[in-house]
């Protein structure tokens, strides 16, 4: 009898498969065909209508700005909790987790609260002429702190398992800390930082408890996409939902290619080095 190296194969591929058909593959086929129900001239007026198009620009602005943040903020704090001890390590450590455990809804009412002109945060920067709530500011700091999580998490476990030799043989060269990192660690740390940076930016880009309570949910200055499609859900207006839905589904799909051909290119850089 023929033994096979993964006992119950084809039970458990089954079983896989039958779960991504029913929880991915129905959905997004469902939201397809709820798009294409739509006639081509119908469905781009939809999609580019003034205000999906102010939607798209709020949406993508602020998720790129915030990815820029949390690729500065992420590493810094993935760095210091992997190459320093200090106390309360590990509750800053369990605290980066926190968006993930924490419903988005919360965390938008907290920030809302927080950052409102009569909170301790947006208080002290009405001062300055900072307003946050209910500006595309807020949409930022929101898509911050539900996608940073991403950044620190994958690019963490990268360096701890970095060689100490490979600094150490750098150093002995005479290179400083600067070009150590730009030449040595960041080629290293690229794979895991992109695949980071492009979990942000979906996070992001996707999010919609979080925001809506801080971003003031205003046509054309606040409103994200995904809220627009929410719009027309409550409008009864299955087709229109639909097609917005759409944009943000083919637009995570492009991201998720590109983000793939970088990686593939920069593991063969690094492993050519």
């Amino acid at each position: 009898m023929k033994r096979r190296v993964l006992p119950g194969l084809p039970l458990s591929l089954g079983i896989t498969l039958f779960y991504a058909g029913i929880i991915i593959a129905l959905p997004i086929g469902a939201l397809i065909f709820k798009a294409a129900s739509l006639g081509p001239e119908e469905y781009w007026r939809i999609v580019s209508s003034g205000r999906a198009l102010a939607s798209y620009r709020v949406t993508v602005l602020s998720a790129a700005a915030a990815t820029a943040v949390n690729v500065v903020f992420g590493l810094a704090l993935a760095w210091v909790l992997a190459r320093y001890s200090f106390p309360g390590k590990r509750l800053v450590d369990a605290m980066v987790d926190l968006p993930f455990a924490l419903p988005t809804a919360v965390a938008g009412i907290a920030l809302t609260t927080l950052f409102a002109a009569n909170g301790w945060f947006g208080a002290a920067l009405a001062e300055i002429g900072i307003k946050v709530a209910y500006t595309p500011f807020g949409i930022m700091i929101a898509m911050v702190f539900t996608s940073i999580p991403f950044v620190v998490r994958t690019v963490q476990p990268v360096l701890e398992d970095l060689d100490p030799a490979l600094e150490e043989a750098a150093q002995s060269l005479g290179g400083s800390d600067a070009s150590i990192f730009a030449r040595v660690i960041l080629p290293l740390l690229a794979p895991a930082l992109l695949a980071g940076v492009s979990l942000s930016f979906a996070r992001s880009r996707g999010e919609f408890g979080a925001i809506i309570f801080i971003a003031g949910n205003q046509p054309f200055e606040t409103e994200i996409t995904a809220l627009l499609a929410f719009i027309r859900l409550e409008e009864y207006d299955y087709p229109a939902a639909a097609a917005i839905a759409s944009v943000l589904l083919f637009t995570a799909f492009l991201m998720l290619a590109a983000t793939n051909i970088l990686q593939a290119r920069a593991l063969r850089y690094t492993q050519r080095s």
